[in-house]
């Protein structure tokens, strides 16, 4: 009764389905807007300057900074410099505040 049987070829293929993975969509990617087509249109359309049909953003979209003002560097952080850095600022103005009481 505990013989062990040698499955056939047929069977494992049947049990291994779980471990398949279906093949992915494919699809279209379209281009991505650039900031500046993205300035262009809402300046072009309307429907971009009321909010609900009842409020006007014209005046917020004359006010908005362009990109380039935006645009920053990027910066890497190091944890040690970035506490020690915070850490003294807060120790002198601590200090200050006590010095002030003082006074």
């Amino acid at each position: 009764a505990d013989i062990p049987v040698i499955p056939d070829l047929e069977e494992l293929q049947e049990e291994d389905l779980a471990m398949q993975v279906a093949a992915p969509p494919s699809v279209q990617v379209n281009r991505v807007m650039t900031y500046h087509d993205l300035d262009k249109d809402l300046m072009k359309y309307a429907a971009f300057q009321t909010l609900d049909g009842e409020v006007d953003l014209k005046l917020l979209t004359k006010v908005l900074a362009p990109e380039h003002e935006l645009r920053e560097d990027d910066v890497s952080w190091n944890w040690d410099h970035l506490f020690t850095e915070v850490s003294s600022e807060l120790v002198t103005e601590w200090d200050l505040g006590q010095s002030e009481r003082e006074d």
